[in-house]
């Protein structure tokens, strides 16, 4: 006597995927995947958003000194405000994810990109360190693998670069030729 079939994953719908990326769904859980790691961008990737949203602020404030063309300073004001929230929350959509199994990465908003690969693929890491990077703590990664095509050559922004980077490497090494790593050995247990 067989076992029961699992059912196969449900598929969510609704507006829920516009506010947040569902990392955990594209999980590959029959094979026992677990996130070693999600990388979100780092607060400097927030700055030139935010600053717009305060321009936009500033223009609501001077509406009264304008008179008759009020309307120039909400026009400004809700243009830039949109604008700047907009941005904020494309960045808060991009998420890098290190799994025991791969790496994969999710950003979008209206349209979500996913792109993934194996931990086997992954031939070297390089991290790129620019000099506001130093200065804020953000780093940039290259991904060198057998195909250069996929959408995981270069990870920006990239905070706690010094720890990631070791996190990387420890689950690459670990992975060797079979692609999977214990999910003990990459938290340092």
């Amino acid at each position: 006597m067989s076992a029961p079939a699992k059912p196969p994953p449900q598929i969510k719908l609704g507006t829920s995927r516009f506010f947040d990326p569902h990392v955990d769904d594209r999980l590959i859980t029959e094979e026992g995947e677990q996130i070693l790691d999600e990388i979100r961008r780092h607060w400097v990737t927030r700055l030139w958003p935010g600053s717009q949203v305060v321009l936009g602020m500033i223009a609501f404030g001077v509406m009264p000194q304008l008179g008759h063309l009020w309307w120039l300073g909400l026009v400004l004001g809700v243009g830039l405000g949109v604008r700047g929230f907009w941005g904020m929350h494309v960045e808060f959509m991009d998420r890098f994810v290190v799994t025991n199994l791969r790496v994969f990465r999710v950003n979008g908003v209206i349209d979500q990109n996913f792109a993934s690969m194996p931990l086997s693929r992954v031939l070297d890491i390089a991290m790129q360190r620019p000099f506001w990077g130093q200065i804020f703590g953000y780093a940039e990664f290259v991904f060198e693998s057998a195909a250069q095509d996929q959408g995981l050559r270069e990870i920006h922004f990239v905070g706690a670069p010094d720890a990631r980077l070791h996190l990387f490497q420890r689950v690459v090494i670990s992975a060797g030729l079979t692609g999977r790593v214990q999910a003990d050995i990459a938290s340092g247990d």
